[in-house]
């Protein structure tokens, strides 16, 4: 941790401006759930129906990647995960404020998320026991190797995520010092889409990522079906 990020002290605790950001996005989302447990009237009628357009929409995209019978047990983990690193993304075009997905350590936080959940779901559905045997599967050999697969796509998750936004806002930065404010609105809808594509690629990833540790016990179960 730079001084520079630093926000405030609490004794000998030293909070980070990013730790910050990214309690004011809980809170947002916090705020966001006790509104819906409201009536739907007027206003809130509005955002009922837009929020549901979207779960909607993400369900429609989890369930193109897993059987159907998953998706319900999947929605909650990966919905929350792709609202949450949209909105950190596009954070930072408040002025005075950084992304907390441009700080490695708040991606890299969400890729062990991630990993654990991946985890979480394989041993849920499969169990324990067959959960940790498809890493020794079709050779003991190839264990190794699947450990190093699965520290490496996490390290790449939290990587890639961490660079894009870092290089996103760095480049809006440039152009602004460059150019002065003469090209704001572009550089705003640049951010906006390069911030939603970014979201969309990590809670894609991480929709494949559990769907691997979920596919073998489709595939068992299919076969199981299959009459001989």
């Amino acid at each position: 941790m730079t001084e520079p990020d630093l926000a405030l002290h609490l004794g000998p605790l030293a909070i980070s401006g990013t730790v910050l950001t990214t309690w004011g996005v809980m809170a947002g989302f916090t705020l966001l759930a006790l509104l819906l447990r409201l009536p739907a009237k007027g206003g809130l009628a509005r955002l009922h129906t837009a929020l549901e357009a979207v779960v909607v929409a993400i369900d429609g995209a989890i369930g193109e990647v897993l059987p159907a019978a998953a998706v319900r047990r999947v929605l909650p983990f990966v919905a929350t995960l792709w609202l949450f690193v949209l909105v950190a993304n596009l954070v930072g075009l408040i002025p005075g404020l950084h992304s907390p997905t441009r700080d490695l350590s708040a991606t890299a936080a969400l890729a062990v998320l991630v990993f654990a959940s991946t985890h979480w779901f394989g041993i849920r559905d499969r169990g324990l026991r067959n959960h940790l045997r498809h890493y020794i599967e079709p050779s003991v050999i190839l264990l190794p190797f699947h450990i190093i697969s699965e520290l490496t796509r996490t390290l790449a998750l939290a990587i890639r995520l961490f660079g894009n936004v870092m290089s996103l806002e760095m480049a809006a930065l440039l152009v602004l010092l460059i150019a002065g404010f003469l090209v704001p609105v572009p550089l705003l809808m640049l951010h906006v889409v390069e911030a939603v594509v970014q979201a969309y690629i990590f809670g894609m990833l991480a929709l494949i990522y559990i769907a691997g540790a979920l596919e073998p016990n489709e595939s068992d179960t299919s076969a199981m079906e299959t009459p001989s």
